[in-house]
């Protein structure tokens, strides 16, 4: 039986008196890519930020089994969780290595010195950064940017990867091609939860999803399942979604 890396229950996050995402049940397993699809303004964005602990919530959030009482970014990175935001939120004066060794700095705050070997390791998965490891951040391009981004967030060793709309501003080729990135990092013991509106590619690399309407669970299941509901491929599966 799988680990649960992530639990979520009876999750909840208001804005004042506003229920931006009520009574969400979520989980994680270890080693698996699950996906949370939706229209825009469902509140995915929202779960995934409330679920790293920057925005305030209710109800119950467990990592490896054990609950968090009030989640909070410092216990999340602590607990190996890594936030890639849709903004991307690079340094674009600072190079490639730089945003690299920024990544890793809690684990050099910890006592870690590999943070060069763990470099390593990200050039390995994404071998253009390599060839642009000098190169400002600001100078590449969407897809070399977003590459930087999740290689930046894996140099923190999280055991989940939680990634914000990672194909959004980006060609449909590049898009295939960071998602078959992400795809591979459960051979490297990463766990992934990805918020994507690109609702075909996201369930294509997934394991297992959920539709998010309206802040709340809609429909869940196994993706490749998903792909051929009905309901999925009239609402979120049109032509307009064809990647």
């Amino acid at each position: 039986m799988s680990t649960s890396v992530l639990q979520l229950d009876g999750f909840c996050v208001a804005y004042r008196s506003v229920a931006a995402v009520h009574s969400v049940r979520l989980h994680v397993n270890e080693g698996e890519i699950v996906t949370v699809i939706g229209p825009n303004g469902a509140g995915k964005t929202t779960l995934l930020c409330a679920a790293m602990g920057l925005l305030a919530s209710t109800g119950s959030l467990a990592l490896h089994g054990e609950r968090i009482a009030r989640p909070s970014v410092e216990t999340m990175v602590a607990r190996g969780v890594a936030l890639v935001p849709e903004r991307r939120e690079l340094f674009g004066e600072m190079s490639v290595e730089d945003n690299l060794l920024l990544g890793g700095f809690y684990q050099w705050r910890k006592g870690k010195r590999d943070q060069r070997a763990r470099m390593e390791e990200v050039f390995e998965i994404f071998p253009r950064l390599r060839e642009r490891r000098p190169q400002l951040a600001s100078t590449l391009s969407g897809g070399e940017r977003q590459m930087l981004a999740i290689g930046r967030a894996l140099m923190a060793r999280p055991r989940l990867l939680m990634l914000d709309e990672p194909s959004l501003g980006l060609a449909p080729l590049v898009v295939r091609e960071v998602l078959r990135v992400v795809s591979q990092l459960r051979s490297h013991g990463v766990s992934v939860l990805l918020v994507e509106q690109n609702a075909r590619a996201a369930l294509q690399v997934a394991d297992r999803a959920y539709v998010l309407e309206m802040g709340a669970v809609a429909l869940e299941g196994n993706a490749r399942d998903l792909m051929h509901d009905q309901r999925i491929i009239d609402t979120y599966l049109g032509i307009g979604n064809k990647h």
